[in-house]
């Protein structure tokens, strides 16, 4: 699958925005700067392999000197030719020096008649790296002030986008086409070098936070305590909670704000971004930005990330802080089933205005990625069933390429891979193995490569270097699964080409080498336009070379490069050297990983843990039970979890998981007699045999009993023709179902209506009429409640005058727009004006302008935006919206304007 750009603009448009030339002639690619002497700038890990690149036209090897700080040659040989080399169009020769494995600074290795920059054999500023990459993300924090004790005075500022002048803040943010709300969506992380936030890039990048916890968590061998409370300099580093988890939550606080409230048309869903109106002027620091903030419409992959980032931080912090862990379930659980009722809402492609536009044409994989994480936090047999049924389970999404915020399914396939959970070993082994053959596809292409890259293809997009540690992660997660040392030699290398092993002799990694990237797009990293803002911190990544060149500084200076020289440190060159969350996530997820595997290489481990005990069941009632047995132990990798097996004939299957001795069952049914097994599974993947089986029947069911009475109702917002009961909610062991209404006449007794819930529209009421009205509830056995008290509520009558309106709906297929003019026949000016109608059937209005609109049930309210509240006596209005419906499209009856029912 292509990548395509992150964001979509006018090349001249943000040219001139930024005060660069946009009509300079394209010029010879630039030559290529430095030594073609090409080494990763920072260090080698002892231990590991020693490769650099030498250019040279030479077609026999040439001789080449490792030396000390000293001077001292400590080793040499021969390069061996490699030749020309398409990617850079260089001709090279490979210098391997992995033999000398003494650790020192300042090594220099020579070749040719030239030298290369300095550089150490250490494993140090790898680990350092975990802690830069990481500081990055509180560096981009919005909503709160960047404190100099952690970043120092160069890169302290106020809070950003707090309400705080001239700022107009993201604590009340509109909707840039009308919705009827504003959301409170301070915080999380500025995207990249603009001041907006997107969903779609949060999600993964938050995810890739997480995910560097859990990886820790669960693969042997992992330095777990370099992740922990206090190992980050951010203002959470003293509260017991590891330092890149509280990271993480600022943003999926943040993400959680953008979902659409209940009571609102679209609830569940998620604004795809919050940006400002226009784009934002280069340099700007965020408490200096005057402009108005503004919701995008909500979009299907948007709420699914939110599903997806929110059901892992469920289950990370279900001990950590438990309500959290509620809050983000039930949200995570919201938006997967509005996702699923709203398949098709994408983000268009022309909503770059002040942002980018970050559209997606399919979401498969966004629904395949928030089923898993659902299905590994929950065990819901719904999220099993979406994942064991998707096109892309089992790593199929591989067969499209590597993962990045348009293409996730590989996010939910590394948690099925990591994090026990109850699908099939078979099926874990094969979606592990998925990873090693595409990791062997990107070797493949490394090997002939003469700076080695696992882009993916031949073909650099915006936002390269990002893809290349995403995959650098995937050649990570295959020496994790099988402990080849080929796959952790490629993700080092990897790290060497970002680090300086580059036909540019280019480091990407602020403050790493000694020729790294400074000049980054950035609003307030913008050292280069003006000398008081400070360059990019330590550990921010740039996004690399872009074949595509879309602004016009790279047009100018790099026209008809070569794919790896396609780039410029220059700061209005924002395709090619742009920092975002999501490329230094991938960083950070790299980064991480490359400081656990700085020893030295295990073999691989071949042995399953021992058998578990046989389980003894306790606690045993109806619906529930507890199991508990004797721990396995496994001497190589580490017990990771158990799986708990139901045995039917001669059948296992997967009943539950758990990562210690026991574990609790619900949902059995009552009087069935159950066999279970245990099965212990350990940090390389392998499962042990299953236990001896336990046969335990479950107690026979308790008496059911009625559902309590439902509370007195309440009306509320009585119109001639309808009104709002609603009453205090029923409860049942076995659960409400539902509730009936009923209405009294006389000696009669009959259903008036039904609900799900203890609320209810009523409408096709009579005018003037007396309602005498009663409710009872029903449980899921079909027994019915005592009738509550009863509530005489009397409809007013029809009253025309002060208002008319009129109705008109043009409708097509399953949707349609409907159009009202709202007139003011009475003698006094309305200053604002609310207007009121009930749906016949099951019509929604899904957009709308001219006013602010809210619809609950079939009941839909407007309200007048600020310019047209003002309607003088005999003066109009119109507005309008769009909407769905199924069946017929029957216009409403009644309509009323500030209370009253106009004719």
């Amino acid at each position: 699958m292509s990548r395509r750009a992150r964001r979509t603009v006018a090349v001249a448009a943000v040219g001139a925005l930024l005060g660069l030339a946009v009509s300079v002639p394209p010029v010879a690619a630039a030559p290529d700067p430095g030594s073609p002497v090409k080494v990763d700038q920072v260090a080698y890990v002892p231990g590991l392999p020693k490769q650099a690149t030498v250019v040279s036209s030479s077609t026999s090897p040439i001789a080449w000197t490792l030396r000390n700080a000293a001077g001292t040659t400590v080793a040499s040989g021969q390069t061996t030719v490699k030749g020309a080399d398409a990617l850079s169009g260089d001709n090279v020769h490979i210098v391997d020096f992995s033999s000398y494995d003494t650790p020192g600074s300042g090594y220099v290795l020579s070749a040719g008649g030239a030298n290369s920059y300095p550089f150490d054999i250490s494993a140090a500023p790898v680990k350092q790296l975990r802690y830069d990459s990481l500081a990055f993300f509180y560096h981009q924090r919005s909503g709160i002030a960047i404190e100099s004790q952690y970043v120092g005075s160069r890169y302290a500022r106020p809070a950003g986008h707090v309400g705080v002048a001239p700022n107009q803040g993201d604590t009340s943010v509109p909707c840039r086409q009308s919705c009827g709300y504003s959301l409170d969506v301070r915080g999380g992380w500025y995207d990249a070098g603009d001041q907006g936030k997107y969903v779609v890039n949060g999600g993964i990048a938050a995810w890739q936070l997480l995910n560097i916890y859990e990886r820790a968590a669960n693969v042997a061998g992992s330095d777990r305590a370099a992740l922990g409370d206090g190992t980050l300099a951010i203002p959470e580093r003293a509260n017991g909670v590891p330092d890149v988890l509280d990271e993480a939550r600022w943003e999926v606080e943040f993400l959680l704000r953008m979902q659409v409230p209940d009571g609102r048309t679209d609830a569940g869903m998620v604004h795809h971004k919050i940006h400002d109106e226009n784009w934002t002027g280069l340099p700007m620091r965020p408490e200096a930005d005057p402009q108005r903030r503004l919701l995008s419409p909500v979009s299907t992959a948007a709420t699914l990330n939110l599903a997806a980032v929110a059901a892992q931080a469920a289950r990370i912090w279900r001990t950590i802080d438990p309500t959290f862990s509620a809050r983000a379930l039930a949200a995570a659980e919201k938006a997967y089933a509005a996702a699923k009722a709203n398949p098709n809402r994408l983000a268009s492609a022309n909503d770059s205005t002040g942002g980018g536009a970050y559209d997606d044409a399919t979401v498969t994989d966004e629904f395949y990625w928030a089923a898993a994480e659902l299905y590994t936090t929950t065990g819901g047999a719904n999220y099993r069933t979406d994942v064991t049924g998707s096109s892309l389970y089992k790593g199929a999404a591989f067969n499209q390429g590597g993962f990045w915020w348009g293409w996730v399914a590989a996010l939910g396939d590394t948690t099925l891979a990591l994090v026990p959970n109850g699908l099939p070993a078979a099926d874990i082994a094969a979606t592990r193995a998925r990873f090693a053959s595409f990791a062997d596809s990107l070797l493949s292409e490394m090997a002939a490569q003469g700076y080695p890259a696992p882009n993916g293809g031949t073909t650099y997009n915006w936002g390269s270097n990002g893809q290349i540690a995403n995959n650098a992660a995937v050649l990570g997660l295959a020496y994790d699964f099988t402990g080849l040392a080929k796959y952790r030699t490629g993700a080092f290398q990897a790290l060497d080409y970002l680090l300086g092993r580059n036909p540019l002799n280019q480091s990407y990694i602020a403050g790493y080498g000694e020729k790294a990237v400074r000049n980054v797009h950035h609003r307030f990293w913008a050292n280069q336009s003006d000398a008081s803002l400070p360059t990019a911190p330590p550990g921010s990544l740039s996004g690399g070379p872009n074949s595509g060149l879309q602004d016009p500084v790279a047009q100018a200076q790099l026209g008809g490069c070569k794919a790896q020289k396609c780039f410029v440190d220059d700061i209005g060159a924002y395709s090619v050297n742009e920092v975002a969350i999501n490329w230094n996530s991938g960083l950070a997820s790299l980064a991480s990983w490359a400081a656990d595997h700085t020893g030295t290489i295990l073999p691989p481990d071949t042995t399953a843990p021992s058998v578990p005990g046989t389980p003894v069941a306790s606690d045993v009632a109806a619906t529930t039970l507890r199991l508990t047995w004797a721990a396995s132990t496994d001497a190589e990798s580490g017990v990771t979890g158990y799986e708990v097996r139901r045995v039917t004939g001669g059948t296992s299957t997967v009943v539950a998981t758990t990562t210690t001795a026991s574990a609790a069952l619900t949902g059995l049914t009552a009087s069935t007699a159950y066999t279970f097994t245990v099965a212990a599974r350990n940090g390389a993947g392998l499962v042990s045999a299953e236990s001896a089986p336990v046969t335990v029947t479950t107690a026979d069911p308790p008496a059911d009993a009625r559902p309590t009475t439902p509370g007195t109702p309440v009306a509320s917002a009585v119109t001639a023709t309808s009104m709002t009961l609603t009453w205090p909610a029923s409860t049942d062991d076995r659960g409400v179902a539902g509730y009936e209404i009923i209405r009294q006449q006389g000696d009669a007794l009959s259903v008036f209506a039904t609900s799900t819930g203890p609320s209810t529209v009523l409408t096709g009421l009579t005018p003037n009429t007396e309602y005498v009205l009663m409710v009872r509830a029903k449980d899921t056995a079909g027994q019915f409640s005592a009738f509550s008290a009863a509530v005489t509520v009397r409809t007013p009558s029809v009253q025309t005058g002060g208002c008319r309106v009129a109705y008109s709906a043009n409708s097509w297929g399953g949707g349609f727009t409907g159009s009202i003019t709202i007139t003011n026949t009475g003698s006094t000016a309305w200053t604002s004006w609310t207007l009121n109608f009930t749906f016949p059937g099951d019509q929604r209005v899904t957009q709308g302008w001219s006013g602010r609109w809210s619809q609950t049930g079939a009941a839909v309210t407007a309200t007048n935006e600020t310019w047209n509240g003002a309607v003088p006596a005999g003066g109009t209005v119109s507005i309008g919206f769009n909407g769905s419906y199924s069946g017929t499209n029957t216009n409403p009856a009644v309509f009323t304007v500030n209370g009253t029912t106009c004719g």
